[in-house]
């Protein structure tokens, strides 16, 4: 068996683990090849622009770029993928058989995509009318249906758990309806959403925004509705009533599907996992409470709050620092607040810039209300966000 070493391990290179590593290169320069990132993801991908590529407002070559020009320098990757955690011995074994020994563990793995919990779906993502902007090979699928779209039932779903960026199964629904009417084909269109959550929204300040867009756009709302099914050959969607548990099939010309998620395999099975699968962390701290020099954060942890981007932004400097404070036998100063955000595009030029914490609370960065739908945030979303993500938040300047 092979075997590695590192003073730091840091099981995925996302937007998470990259955020990590260059903050703490930055912040303590004898760190320098003591970082160890695991991954076996050759590709790095900037997913919330993934909403404007499916309504052809952006082209998904964009949002690609090589893994190896993200790692920052100083930091070693293995592309490998881990397979086991055994905390006890502080060490990993990945797939490939080699064993990793740490000091410090942090676990930024991500969220797990799992297409075949609704039967039909994996079979047909992609074609007759079934399409969702959540993976890079299917994004074009989306642009396709809505571009090419002569009327119908048009569905957009969310399924009954955790998904990262809770907001795009909606986005990409105000895009495809204003751009019905734009084609003139809105008139004999009946756009649906069917959402297994209770609401449009969580946070009240937003959600009454919403609510008068739904209303006024006419967009039919079925709430409380998981799909569970997809039949391709009649182009038919089966929902289960979560209130009822009664199953209710919806005829479709298009239908825009999100993924049940959960977290990883090799994390749910893991020692670290809490009982619901996802990474045990302090919700302030984001340190495991059992493993005091393990860490987690992203869509992976088990935080009360949305697994979003932003909230990684706000994640990454508080693990970073608490892992240095942990290094010096210092208490562990740096707190996280739950917040997390969420740009709600509602069309073309259009978007609403939901900030919250882990009390649904409005935080918000600028001084305007930005539960209104404004252009302002809509190009700040398209253009500037990407920049800053690429050219601050990965090379740990923010």
């Amino acid at each position: 068996m092979r075997t590695q070493k590192a003073r730091i391990v840091i099981v995925g290179a996302g937007s998470g683990g990259i955020s990590v590593a260059s903050r703490l290169l930055r912040e303590n320069k004898q760190l320098e090849h003591q970082i160890l990132i695991i991954d076996p993801q050759k590709k790095h991908y900037y997913q919330p622009l993934w909403t404007l590529v499916g309504g052809g407002a952006a082209q998904k070559e964009q949002t690609e770029r090589d893994q190896s020009s993200v790692i920052p320098e100083g930091a070693n990757w293995l592309a490998e993928r881990v397979s086991s955690f055994t905390p006890d011995k502080n060490e990993l074994i990945t797939e490939e058989g080699t064993k990793v020994t740490y000091e410090y563990l942090v676990v930024a793995a991500g969220i797990q995509l799992n297409w075949s919990k609704v039967p039909g779906l994996k079979e047909s993502i992609g074609t007759d009318g079934v399409c969702s902007n959540y993976e890079y090979q299917y994004v074009d699928s989306t642009w396709e249906n809505i571009k090419n779209f002569k009327g119908g039932n048009a569905i957009f779903t969310m399924p009954n758990t955790p998904v990262k960026c809770g907001g795009a199964p909606q986005k990409i629904m105000y895009l495809a309806e204003q751009y019905f009417r734009k084609s003139g084909v809105r008139d004999q269109t009946k756009v649906i959403f069917a959402t297994a959550s209770p609401s449009i929204f969580s946070v009240e300040k937003y959600r009454k925004t919403l609510e008068g867009i739904i209303q006024e756009r006419e967009i039919e709302t079925k709430f409380q509705r998981h799909l569970t099914s997809i039949d391709s050959k009649n182009k038919n969607a089966v929902f289960t009533n979560l209130e009822t548990g009664k199953e209710e099939v919806l005829s479709y010309d298009m239908i825009h599907v999100t993924p049940p998620m959960g977290p990883p395999e090799f994390l749910e099975k893991s020692p670290l996992a809490a009982e619901n699968g996802w990474i045990a962390a302090d919700q302030y701290t984001l340190q495991h409470p059992v493993y005091g020099n393990v860490f987690s954060l992203g869509d992976c942890a088990n935080l009360p709050t949305s697994k979003t981007g932003a909230a990684i932004r706000k994640q990454a400097p508080v693990v970073a620092e608490n892992i240095l404070y942990a290094m010096n036998n210092e208490p562990l100063a740096a707190k996280y607040d739950g917040y997390s955000s969420c740009p709600i595009v509602t069309g073309y030029g259009s978007l609403i810039l939901a900030e919250f914490d882990y009390d649904n609370y409005p935080v918000e960065t600028f001084p305007f209300d930005q539960s209104k739908e404004r252009l302002s945030m809509y190009l700040m979303k398209k253009h500037m966000l990407p920049a800053l993500y690429w050219n601050g938040m990965l090379k740990g300047l923010m």
